[in-house]
């Protein structure tokens, strides 16, 4: 028997197809451990980090703009 059927097709413009199978397997291994840490739970496990809230930005622009201004005056 050929081993375990992939459905992935090979990436033939990875720079070094051994690093990014390894990265895949990574990866997956990330993903099955956050499953396994959240099991059981109503939300699924997600790879991506969400971006920002409104709020959360607003928050880091008057941070950012406090800072700068500490910045300005010690100068």
């Amino acid at each position: 028997m050929a081993g375990k059927f992939n459905p992935a097709a090979h990436d033939k413009h990875a720079a070094d197809p051994r690093e990014a199978a390894s990265a895949d397997r990574e990866a997956h291994a990330k993903l099955e451990a956050g499953l396994i840490d959240s099991f059981p739970a109503s939300d699924p496990v997600s790879a991506a980090q969400p971006s920002p809230s409104k709020p959360d930005r607003e928050r880091e622009r008057s941070a950012a703009k406090a800072r700068k201004r500490s910045g300005d005056e010690a100068a």
